[in-house]
């Protein structure tokens, strides 16, 4: 709140030289009075709070979630690996700028769990990633897209918070400059997974228990986001959903987007269609439908990125569906439950959307394995009821 002031009865002398630049009547009406032509006086005195917002008036992403811890509805704990992954996704952009120049496009020459060639920058996210979330001291297992098996982190340096990541989301799209992104998502403390290396507990008893701590259905996440690069960091704490844009005047994110509602409805589907003969007629047929002119004579628009960071990203401010099926040679879908689906299920959930597998809700699903795969339809309400109507 700015505050605007009039000075009392103050006197200001000017030398015989002084010419004001506004006329003198002009002058009178705003209060000054003029003696001998030697100096003047401000007649009246006035304070008063006013709502102006300063151009200036900012919040960062760390003033955003210190109030959230004030008004109690993080702890500590939860502001501190939040801040972690933040600055991971801020490492990660860097990278991306200047992947080219630093020779990390291309494959890594190595394959994931998935099955699935390594581009270099998503072996080196993964570090990155890692490292920021180990060092906050705040978190007791990690869980990536990258990596065959949940990680414990040390008793001696471990929380015990839950986070679950894939570091480069749309990896394809690296050397060709085009979207990616970084989905997380955060499940509360687990003491069941601390690995004290002076106990008795074996490497494969502790990987167990990681396994069984990570595998909860998405309605258990306490905060779940991800970054657009270039350079969006969106997150729900289960209060909304906001989204924070890097000033790189000053390498922090700032407050842009308060509490995103994404439209009941929207006229953008984003289906791979090259796969449209792969899928059963039900689904063709509501495919079909969207091509046709609606009431104003026009079919929604198809749009397709190819990164469910950038797809999730249009469809919060703008509306419209999106949907990854299953077909038949993908009976599950191509996109991980755990890493991918419930994190943006559940930002989606918190701006109003919905999300399923055309069965179920999709925070509802309880992973049976770490690398879980799901088919999902995730979008605008009305758009995701309307397509429901056609799979029953």
């Amino acid at each position: 709140m700015a505050h605007l002031c009039t000075a009392a009865a103050s006197q200001f002398h000017f030398s015989n030289a002084f010419k004001s630049p506004l006329p003198q009547h002009v002058l009178l009406q705003q209060g000054w009075r003029w003696e001998r032509g030697r100096h003047c006086t401000f007649s009246s005195v006035t304070c008063q709070a006013v709502g102006t917002k300063s151009n200036f008036d900012i919040e960062n992403l760390t003033t955003w979630l210190l109030k959230q811890e004030q008004a109690g509805h993080i702890d500590a704990e939860l502001t501190i690996v939040l801040s972690s992954i933040s600055l991971a996704c801020k490492q990660i952009a860097s990278l991306l700028q200047r992947s080219s120049i630093i020779n990390l496009t291309g494959a890594q020459g190595t394959i994931n769990v998935q099955g699935e060639d390594q581009k270099k920058l998503d072996v080196v996210s993964n570090e990155v990633f890692c490292s920021c979330l180990r060092s906050s001291g705040r978190t007791g297992i990690i869980a990536s897209e990258e990596e065959d098996v949940p990680v414990a982190v040390e008793e001696t340096y471990s929380g015990n918070y839950i986070v679950v990541f894939d570091p480069v989301d749309g990896s394809a799209n690296i050397d060709i400059s085009l979207t990616t992104g970084s989905i997380f998502g955060i499940y509360g403390p687990d003491e069941q997974c601390l690995v004290d290396l002076d106990d008795d507990t074996t490497l494969d008893q502790a990987r167990e228990k990681c396994v069984v701590s990570v595998c909860q259905p998405g309605s258990n996440l306490l905060a779940a986001g991800y970054c657009l690069y270039s350079m969006v960091f969106t997150l729900s704490i289960g209060r909304g959903v906001y989204a924070f844009t890097l000033d790189p005047a000053y390498g922090e994110f700032v407050l842009t987007h308060e509490d995103i509602k994404i439209p009941k409805t929207g006229r953008i589907y984003s289906f791979n269609e090259g796969n449209y003969d792969l899928w059963d007629d039900k689904l063709k047929g509501y495919l079909d439908h969207l091509r046709q002119p609606g009431p104003n004579g026009k079919p929604y628009s198809g749009r397709y990125i190819g990164c469910l960071v950038g797809e999730i990203h249009r469809m919060l401010l703008v509306g419209g569906i999106y949907g990854n099926p299953q077909n038949k040679n993908s009976k599950n879908g191509n996109l991980r439950l755990l890493y991918e689906c419930a994190p943006m299920s559940y930002l989606v959930e918190q701006a109003g959307g919905k999300a399923t597998d055309s069965k179920k809700r999709i925070l509802d699903i309880k992973p049976e394995q770490v690398h879980q795969r799901t088919p999902i339809y995730i979008g605008s309400p009305d758009e995701v009821d309307k397509l429901l109507q056609y799979l029953a």
